[in-house]
């Protein structure tokens, strides 16, 4: 119609030009789309009449050319400035209908316009990164891209411009942002290709092609490898199509085919595994294609042999089923792969051992294998890409267990893949959490199968690449920080392989690498237990005939003996098995001036350590210059090496261990014998000496559970201690000499450490009385007196090194002899006692105070200033890394001050002279002072003297007392993360706090203080959520003071748990519930523990005891030791603590929280009732009376079943101890019948075990007959489980009844013998009726109904381990008897064995018969409800039928229905139902159309049964899905915004996105989505925001989602506009 009305036009009025500027704008204004659209309407027209010579308008040759020169004016004064107006994100509409104009003007001008019009706009698809804001000009990438797309059509003859473009556009898929590229880019590269035809085409194609995979193989990212995919799936039509097949010589002139390039399936197995969605699905895509037109073709894939070395694709036609099986299997399965659920995977899992199956049945059929093994490792590697870690963990456990990898061929092809991506996956912790059905301390189920996997691998590899293999694997372990949890099950893993010379020295150093970078966890314990392992692997797989005796020593220094390689352990005995098995193989070295054929001379360990040890004393003569000290891994490699070469002697017949140990050292003793005479003695040298001497010593001790084992001497450390002890004074009077003034520079600090650990070491080793005396006398005096010299010299305007180095050095000297003087088994002698006393008055040295302190003693708190360094001597630069550290040595100069006065206080006591009161406030001051002070880490000293002080004053200064434990309190906290430090300063402060003279005073007379102290103690259990073992350290110490075990109780102190009741109520039901990695942790420390000495770590490591369990048992033991019958205050702290226990269980059964099985509300429930049954027995008569009704009611509650078993336990003991209660358990029947209607359940329990209660009980007729009149009424409710449990508990009391009218007669029960035989008749007719006979039967077997007695099973092992297990109460909640038996001081009573004496309960399985004891929730009312059919608005529908006979949108118009602008597009949609719901739901919204694939579906019943005539009321299209690429396309082209539900990097969530009127909602299929071929042709992916498990919506849910807010958006816009208009 456009066309004959501007005919017309034209025929009236042949003024074109004129009509021309009538219908074009100002350059400046916005010309609006309706009037662009005229435009182009037009010249669209008139370009028809001037190319045709229509007979309608006639122009001449003058006007043809006024008219073009007209339309190129519009064109470069209309169209190209409006694009530049136009915004990147701008009008689709506009940009759409100026490239339309653009497309019509183009071809009516010159030939060379539409290069020119190319070339202006191609600069700006150059994004500039320096640009934030368009130049004037400058068209936006998207804009241009548009512009270029709609002038190509008249580039197609010029070969070179095309080019040109071409080129661009492929720059501009490296350089674009993300959200550009798949705009831009493809638009552009399709559009190149649909105006190419032919050779020409071929030729464009190969060029792209080429580009791609060139760029991907040069920079084979993740950015690279998505963009070339994203490329790949648009050209895809093009690329994928069926070629012909022509000999060699004319392939060139083919189309370029991608199936034979190996850079294609490279970018295709990248694109499988990669951690974007749509570039798998991209990937996938383009598989499923070349399978596709291989099968299709029916041609072998390739034809020829390939030139390549790989080719990771090929097609048999032979074998054409085969391989199309397999290939939809493997689809099948990556498909799968993207539901990250478990259970929907596992059920595939076995296609890929039909994959695997499939593949080496190829490879062993045909000497050429047509499967390649990578497309495997894709399939793992998604698996191990996973978001689910169960699904990770499934990955990896399925390739642990791959049997495949026994064939060499299949080992050597995953060899690469198992040093690398299945190393990585291995580092992640959560894989090795126990499975369902282990317990705690089991070797994780991925443990286990990784030590049978590396077995396998490693045997199966070809034995040519097993070394390297194995060394890749152990560099692998050097490239990431690993985790303490699977880095030790890796080492277990390598550990077992068969024993075979794989690793040299290489090797070696990557195990050091391993052990010097990647242990760096707190888990002490782990690590140990991991250095072990990774030792025993270097035993097994070394190639000893490729490494020295000096390269075995050198790698053995980085084990460290305070947490595995420790003598005496299994490992160090295995080390030393090692070395004298391959003593005569090792490599020998070659030393200067050896010739190569040395080969043949062995060097034994003995004559390696000889050399070793004149090597290392063979010093170059001192240069008069204070030199560093000698690195002491030099001693440590020497020391062991000593050490191991005697213990291979000693383990030699008739070995002579004095002599052979005189021999090895006698350079080492011939220097220490002449150290303090020989004046020429180089100092490097002795300070060598004395370094291998203290290491020596050191390494030499065993483990102290070692050495209290072994009831004979160490003869190797008797043996130097024999030849040391001679020794001993030059020693020492070399170091008093150096000591005593000749140490002055900044490197002697560190030298005067050594010294003092070498007296350290003497003064312990030697410590016979003989040598005490003479040490102290002689030694002792005199560096005390020195010391204080030195300290109360005047200090020097001017600091000098040697001032501070020497003030440094003897405060060292103090802090060591005072702690030597504290060790046990030292006494003070009179000497020594007397320099001490000289001591502690020089630091309790009255001042006047200052305004500013408090503190009065001036010489609390000294502190070293740091020295000017112009008189130092030495290396400058090295002196100057050391002032860098002089905080450090100043902050241990502090820490040494306050080692004396922690010793002094206990030792000495206050200066005579000093004042008291005055005395201890001002040191008290000074110690909250030296808090703030000192680094957190160096604070124990102080909390040790505070320790002696705070009893002492907190009568009289409680304030300053509080804020010295408040400041200690928080310095502890700071120190949670330093493993190395936080528990012996934990230790020192609740030694402090919690100290029994303070309890006992703050008790009574110091509320505040006590206040303090349980604030302290709420945080201290926050801590130990997170950090476990800190509650423990508390409750071992505090039960300990209040009730020692080595000594008297003292009732004052006794009296303080009162104030502190909560932490023995808390610890009662103590037990957090971790995080998965916390417990994760937990249960392999359990597990390297239950080793044993098998893992030497266990031996070594000095780890305290943190099991969580601690608290509770340490609160069990503590009230199993009271004695209520003869001590007071013993009978009310035990009823105190059970009336906590008590409301904490009601407060629990009256809370909100969710209360589920194994939770933590259920856990403290199962602590309470269980600390209930063990304090039963002491608790008295009047006392139960008080409780007995709160036990009663908690019968009334919903439990879970293991609590209901312990509070129906309590009830039978109360009931048999103290019957006169009797009662009131009748009155129970009665009660609150209306709110739990099943809580009749809990006391009909207690009724099955009537034969414990009913002798003990006073007229036991009528009781019977009370029972039985209860229970008989319980047989008739409603609810099945109260029946059950009613007929069980009437066949146990019947069974009593009849057994007294046997002995007494008839006694008025015989009435009821009708009823009660009826009733169990009807019981077991339950046999017939299916699951009620199994109902019976379970409850009957069931262990608290069958097996279980109530006192013969009353024992802590029942209470605290089996009912738990029996109960399925999760396994760390269980207790064994042999933590308590460990315990000390837990008391076994006769009245609560600690053991069951019968085993017959323990032995038992849970049980699958579940009490269902929750309250029946009130039913709703059936009719409070009704639904409603809500009438659409503005619609109001009387009569239907005459509408019917009108098109759907006449039929919608008639009956006042508004339609949006919304098309859906449902073609690649194929079920009936979802279609038919989406039809309702467009009809509905009002959408403009719904497009399906084919119009067949309307007339389906399924379809119908959805749709409820639906399609009768909205347009319907058909589109099929092999046409939506160019109905996409069109649709772009009149404006719409294409839109996909589709999670990308880039996708939009639904709740911000802004949909514009013009909106066309793209659906993918219900199984694969929207193809990858189309994603790049979409606009906008939206996502729909999840909070769910589960991946994906249904796909008529989504699009009602995006309808609906596609609709609220529009709808709200529309209703604003009403209300303006």
């Amino acid at each position: 119609m456009n066309s004959v009305l501007i005919n017309a036009v034209l025929s009236g009025s042949p003024d074109c030009c004129l009509l021309l500027e009538s219908l074009s704008w100002p350059g400046d204004l916005w010309p609006g789309t309706e009037r662009v659209e005229a435009l182009t309407a037009f010249i669209e027209c008139l370009g028809a009449s001037l190319l045709t010579d229509s007979h309608t308008v006639q122009f001449s040759a003058a006007n043809k050319k006024s008219i073009t020169d007209k339309i190129e004016s519009v064109l470069w004064t209309k169209c190209l400035p409006l694009f530049s107006r136009i915004p990147a994100e701008g009008c689709r509409e506009s940009i759409s209908a100026a490239c339309r104009l653009v497309s019509t003007c183009v071809p009516l001008c010159d030939e060379a316009v539409p290069g020119k019009v190319a070339l202006s706009v191609l600069p700006s698809l150059q994004l500039s990164e320096e640009e934030d804001l368009l130049s004037p000009g400058r068209l936006s990438v998207e804009v241009a891209s548009e512009v270029i797309a709609a002038v190509l059509p008249a580039l197609s003859v010029d070969e070179h411009l095309t080019l040109k473009v071409l080129t661009s556009a492929l720059s501009c898929v490296k350089t674009l942002p993300d959200a550009l590229v798949s705009k831009i880019t493809v638009r552009l590269l399709l559009a190149v290709l649909n105006c190419s035809s032919g050779a020409r085409l071929q030729s464009i194609l190969r060029l792209i092609f080429e580009d791609l995979c060139s760029w991907h193989s040069t920079c084979r990212t993740a950015v690279v490898t998505e963009r070339t995919l994203l490329c790949l799936t648009a050209l895809s039509d093009h690329l994928l199509k069926p070629h012909s097949f022509l000999s060699s010589s004319s392939s060139s002139s083919c189309d370029p085919d991608p199936r034979l390039s190996l850079h294609f399936w490279r970018m295709v197995q990248d694109g499988l595994t990669h951690r974007d969605s749509v570039s798998r699905k991209r990937a996938l895509y383009l598989l499923k294609m070349c399978v596709a037109l291989s099968e299709k073709e029916g041609v072998d894939c390739p034809l020829v042999p390939s030139e390549e070395d790989e080719v990771l694709f090929k097609w048999a036609s032979k074998e054409s089923k085969l391989l199309r099986e397999f290939w939809e299997d493997y689809a099948l399965v990556m498909e799968t792969l993207e539901e990250n659920q478990v259970h929907v995977v596992r059920p595939v899992l076995n296609r890929i051992d039909t994959l695997i199956q499939t593949t080496v049945n190829d490879s062993q059929a045909s000497g050429q294998s047509l499967l390649h093994p990578s497309w495997l490792l894709c399939v793992y590697q998604r698996m191990f890409h996973s978001e689910n870690k169960s699904l990770m963990k499934e990955g990896v456990c399925h390739l642990l267990e791959l049997q495949v990898l026994q064939q060499p061929a299949f080992a050597l092809a995953f060899s690469q893949f198992i040093v690398g991506p299945f190393m990585e996956v291995l580092s992640e912790s959560s894989l090795f959490q126990r499975s369902a059905g282990q317990h705690v301390g089991d070797c994780p189920e991925l443990g286990t199968k990784l030590q049978v996997f590396m077995t396998t691998f490693f045997s199966s590899l070809p034995s040519e690449h097993r070394g390297s293999t194995l060394l890749q694997m152990i560099q692998q372990l050097c490239s990431k920080h690993w985790c303490a949890v699977p880095l030790l099950f890796l080492a277990q893993a390598l550990s077992k392989l068969p024993p075979s010379p794989l690793l040299g020295v290489e090797g070696f150093a990557a195990l050091r690498e391993v052990l010097r970078c990647t242990m760096i966890t707190h888990q002490v314990l782990l690590r140990g237990a991991a250095q072990c392992f990774l030792l025993e692997s270097a035993f097994c797989l070394t190639d000893v005939s490729a490494v020295t005796l000096d390269d075995v020593f050198s790698f053995l220094v980085d084990f460290r003996a305070d947490e595995s390689l420790c003598r005496g352990t299994q490992i160090w005995n295995q080390t030393c098995e090692w070395l004298t098995n391959n003593e005569s193989s090792f490599r020998p070295r070659i030393t200067d001036g050896e010739h190569a054929d040395a080969d043949s001379k062995k060097e034994t360990v003995r004559s390696y350590v000889r050399s070793e040890i004149q090597a290392y004393l063979r010093v170059p003569a001192s240069t008069g210059l204070t030199e560093k000290l000698p690195d002491p891994r030099e001693a440590d490699k020497l020391a062991r090496a000593v050490l191991l070469c005697l213990d291979m002697d000693r383990g030699q017949p008739g070995a002579e261990i004095t002599n052979t140990l005189e021999s090895l050292l006698s350079p080492l003793l011939d220097t220490l014998s002449r150290v303090s005479t020989n004046i020429y003695l180089p100092v490097r040298k002795s300070d060598k000496s004395l370094q291998l001497l203290l290491r020596l010593f050191q390494l030499g001790g065993k483990p102290s559970c070692q050495c209290a084992r072994e009831e004979q001497v160490d003869s190797v450390i008797a043996a130097m201690e024999k030849l040391i002890s001679k020794l001993i004074d030059p020693i020492l009077e070399f170091i008093l000499r150096r000591l005593f003034g000749e140490l002055q520079e900044l490197f002697d600090v560190e030298r005067a450490e050594l010294y003092l650990s070498v007296l350290r070491q003497l003064v312990l080793t030697f410590n016979s009385a003989q040598h005490q005396h003479k040490i102290q006398q002689t030694y002792f005096s005199k560096l005390i007196k020195y010391g204080l010299k030195v300290l109360q010299e005047p200090s020097q305007e001017i600091n000098s090194v040697a001032n501070q180095v020497a003030k440094a050095i003897s405060m060292a000297t103090l802090a060591t002899v005072c702690g030597l003087l504290e060790q046990e088994g030292i006494k003070v002698q009179p000497e020594t006692s007397s320099a001490l006393k000289s001591l502690n008055e020089y630091f309790y040295f009255q001042v006047s105070p200052s305004p500013q302190s408090l503190s009065c003693l001036g010489n609390f708190n000294k502190r070293l200033r740091k020295p000017q360094t112009e008189d130092s001597s030495s290396d400058v630069g090295l002196q100057g890394l050391l002032l860098q550290d002089w905080g450090r040595i100043a902050a241990n100069f502090m820490r040494d001050q306050w080692i004396c006065l922690s010793f002094l206080i206990k030792t000495v006591g206050l200066p005579e002279s000093a004042e008291m009161s005055e005395t201890l406030k001002a040191a008290l001051s000074c110690s909250v002072d030296a808090l703030s002070l000192l680094p957190n880490d160096l604070v124990l000293p102080v909390l040790t003297y505070m320790e002696t002080l705070l009893p002492q004053l907190v009568l009289h200064e409680e304030a300053l007392c509080v804020e010295a434990v408040t400041l200690s309190w928080e310095l502890v906290q700071g120190l949670s993360t330093n493993a190395h430090d936080f528990w012996l300063a934990l230790k020192g402060f609740i030694s402090m706090a919690f100290h029994r003279k303070l309890l006992k005073l703050a008790d009574t007379k110091a509320p505040t203080l006590t206040d303090t102290l349980k604030q302290i103690t709420t945080e201290l259990m926050v801590l130990s959520q997170s950090k476990s073992g800190v509650f423990g350290v508390l409750l071992q110490h505090v039960c300990e003071t209040w009730l020692p075990a080595d000594r008297d109780c003292d009732d004052a102190v006794f009296s303080s748990v009162f104030s502190h009741i909560n932490i023995l109520t808390d610890a009662c039901v103590y037990g957090p519930v971790f995080r998965r990695d916390q417990r994760l942790i937990q249960d392999v420390q359990t597990y390297v523990e239950q080793l044993g000495e098998e893992c030497s770590a266990n031996v070594v490591v000095i780890s305290d005891n943190r099991d969580e369990q601690l608290p509770r048992l340490c609160a069990l033991a503590f009230l199993t030791r009271l004695d209520p019958l003869k001590v007071q205050n013993h009978e009310r702290l035990i009823e105190d603590v059970v009336l906590d226990l008590l409301k904490k269980d009601n407060g629990i059964s009256k809370s909100k929280v969710r209360y589920y099985s194994n939770s933590l509300q259920h856990r403290v429930k199962n602590r309470v009732w269980q600390t209930m049954l063990l304090l039963l027995p002491k608790l008295k008569e009047d006392f139960i009376a008080t409780v007995v009704k709160h036990v009663f009611e908690a019968g009334f509650c919903s439990n879970q079943a293991s609590v209901k078993y312990l509070i129906e336990w309590t009830m039978i003991l109360i009931l048999m101890k103290h019957p006169q209660h009797v009662d009131i358990f009748w009155d129970c029947f009665s009660m609150d019948h209306e709110k739990t209607k099943t809580s009749a359940c809990t006391f009909l329990s207690v009724l099955v075990h009537f034969s414990v209660i009913l002798p003990l009980l006073k007229e036991k007729t009528l009781q019977l007959r009370k029972a039985l009149d209860v229970i008989l009424q319980w047989c008739f409710n409603h609810n099945f489980s109260v029946r059950l449990y009613a007929l069980l508990a009437l066949k146990r009391v019947w069974s009593l009844a009849k057994d007294v009218m046997a002995e007494e007669g008839d006694c008025g029960l015989g009435a009821l013998s009708t009823v009660i035989q009826a009733c169990l008749n009807q019981a077991e007719a339950m046999q017939s009726t299916g699951n009620a006979n199994k109902n019976w039967l379970r409850i009957q077997e069931h262990f608290f109904f069958g097996a279980f007695h109530p006192i013969r099973d009353y024992s802590v092992e029942t209470i605290f381990h089996t009912f738990p297990s029996l109960s399925e109460v999760v396994d760390d909640e269980w207790i064994p008897t042999w933590k308590f038996e460990e315990l000390q001081g837990f008391s076994d009573s006769s009245s609560l064995s600690l053991r069951n004496p019968s085993p017959e309960l323990s032995q038992l399985q849970p049980g699958d018969w579940i009490q269902q004891d929750k309250g029946e929730q009130n039913k709703e009312d059936r009719w409070a409800e009704v639904q409603k059919k809500i009438t659409p608005w503005r619609l109001g529908i009387q009569e239907q039928e005459p509408e019917l006979q009108l098109a759907p949108q006449q039929r919608a118009a008639r009956l006042g229905k508004l339609h949006g602008a919304l098309l859906v597009v449902a073609s690649l949609i194929d079920k009936p139902t979802n279609l038919g719901g989406l039809c309702r739901t467009c009809e509905i919204f009002g959408a403009s159309a719904l497009v399906l694939d084919s119009l067949r579906h309307v007339s389906d019943k399924h379809f119908q049964s959805l749709s409820v005539s639906s399609e009768l009321w909205l347009p319907l299209l058909e589109v099929k899905p092999t046409e939506l690429t160019d109905f996409l396309q069109m649709k772009k082209g009149e404006g719409y915004c294409i839109v996909g539900v589709e999670q990308t990097a880039n996708s939009q969530s639904l709740q911000d996105y802004q949909f514009p009127e013009k909106t066309l909602l793209l659906l993918g299929n219900e199984r694969e989505g929207i193809p990858a071929n189309l994603l790049q042709m979409l606009d906008v992916c939206v996502e729909i925001p999840q909070q769910g498990v589960i991946r994906s919506l249904n796909v008529h849910v989504s699009a009602a989602l995006l309808i609906w807010e596609y609709t609220r958006q529009h709808l709200n816009s529309t209703e604003v506009l009403s209300t303006c208009s």
